[in-house]
């Protein structure tokens, strides 16, 4: 997915694999899943698109391919395929006070979520995993929507990576990724990674956490919707290779719908908890923002993620969130406790995907004072982007382009600033 990594070859669709068995009438969610999820384990899959009479369509390095050579979905099978993922939904209660009679307690989960989802049209949840054979093996954790759309029931499967990859691999050049891990050492401020959905910004996230966790000792608690990567107890040895010891940070990790009922309880709790790193997954409206600022300015080093490209644009769509009246306050607030903004996109590149990135550290005077009059006017910080230590997003597409890591037609799809009248 990153440039340190070479993607495998993409899933032959064209020919059917061989002694790959094709959907048929009457298969249950086990069968039908198992199919699905056996031909997709060779194949790097990010999401598995399911609909009523209709084959199943993945998402690849390629975009979005048909396994057609599996056959069509029914409305039989889809109808199968979801109560099988809700019968392996993770639990909220992870077993706490529930009742002994386990296939009791499924049978009721099925009924109870069938029931919501009738009502509500739509369903989000998480699955442990699928069991893709006879011989114990399961697929990677899943986050589930189920929906309704002019074709009926449709699935879709997010497949989330337990991998956490090094920072290094990401394609972020060195000197910003010392400055990344020098951030997320501070006592309190906020840390902001921004950029579209599919941009990696989930796994720049649990790179900093994961390393963070086993280099410092810290009460990291994140608040997700889903949890995408999941940070284990222990590390290895440093000292000793091929021996595991528990890590230096406590990781609390809690998802929206399993852990706590909602993102509104999660932000309101999260600070009682007595952590020194919150991660809250995403800043969906003003109360997030608010409770990342307010908990920057209690002492506690916050990190999140904002659905913008490039720094001076999240600047504003913070303000998007606010009252006219209440922007210069949010300015000023904003000028004392960003620490950064990192924000990144993937493009397709010569070989592979490429990350490419914008990054604004707020380090000097001048960095803050552009911050506080950003109202008036976008010029000063773009001035300060381009000063020595942050790194403007078309410049570093040129970058790019010069490594031959992308085309000429890549930058230009890509670039920021189209007033600019030189390219290379």
């Amino acid at each position: 997915m990153f440039t340190a990594v070479h993607e495998p070859p993409p899933l032959p669709v064209s020919n059917a694999p061989a002694m790959v068995p094709r959907f048929a009438p009457g298969m249950d969610g086990p069968t039908l899943l198992a199919i699905i999820f056996r031909t997709c384990k060779e194949v790097r899959v990010s999401d598995i698109q399911m609909r009523v009479d209709r084959p199943v369509y993945i998402h690849t390095n390629k975009g979005v391919e048909k396994l057609d050579f599996l056959g069509i979905l029914n409305a039989a099978h889809m109808d199968e395929i979801l109560k099988e993922l809700i019968r392996n939904r993770e639990s909220g209660s992870h077993g706490f006070g529930e009742e002994e009679n386990v296939q009791l307690r499924a049978e009721d989960k099925i009924a109870n979520a069938i029931r919501d989802f009738s009502e509500r049209k739509v369903a989000d949840f998480s699955c442990d995993g699928i069991p893709m054979g006879a011989n114990g093996e399961r697929s990677g954790r899943l986050r589930i929507q189920a929906h309704l759309s002019s074709s009926g029931l449709g699935i879709t499967c997010r497949i989330l990576n337990d991998f956490i990859p090094e920072l290094e691999s990401l394609g972020i050049d060195e000197d910003t990724n010392v400055v990344l891990r020098q951030a997320v050492q501070k006592r309190a401020g906020l840390c902001l990674v921004t950029g579209p959905t599919g941009s990696g910004k989930s796994t720049t996230l649990a790179a900093l956490i994961d390393w963070l966790r086993r280099n410092h000792g810290k009460h990291i608690v994140t608040v997700e919707d889903p949890i995408e990567y999941q940070y284990p107890d222990d590390m290895e040895d440093p000292v000793y290779p091929g021996r595991r010891v528990a890590c230096p940070s406590v990781v609390t990790q809690q998802e929206v719908g399993r852990d706590v009922h909602s993102y509104r309880q999660g932000l309101k709790d999260v600070l009682r908890k007595a952590p020194h790193v919150i991660l809250l997954g995403e800043i969906r409206d003003r109360e997030a923002m608010e409770t990342c600022m307010e908990a920057a300015q209690t002492g506690h080093l916050v990190l999140s993620t904002l659905h913008t490209t490039g720094a001076v644009k999240t600047i504003g769509r913070i303000l998007e969130l606010y009252p006219k009246e209440n922007h210069s306050a949010v300015l000023s607030r904003l000028s004392e406790i960003l620490i950064f903004i990192h924000s990144q996109g993937l493009l397709n590149g010569v070989h592979k995907r490429v990350l490419t990135y914008e990054f604004l550290q707020n380090n000097d005077d001048a960095v803050s004072s552009a911050i506080t009059n950003y109202d008036g006017g976008a010029r000063s910080l773009e001035d300060v982007i381009r000063r020595a230590g942050n790194i403007e997003w078309d410049a570093n597409l040129r970058r790019l382009l010069r490594q031959g890591l992308i085309t000429e037609q890549t930058l230009e799809n890509a670039r920021m600033n189209r007033d600019d009248s030189e390219i290379l």
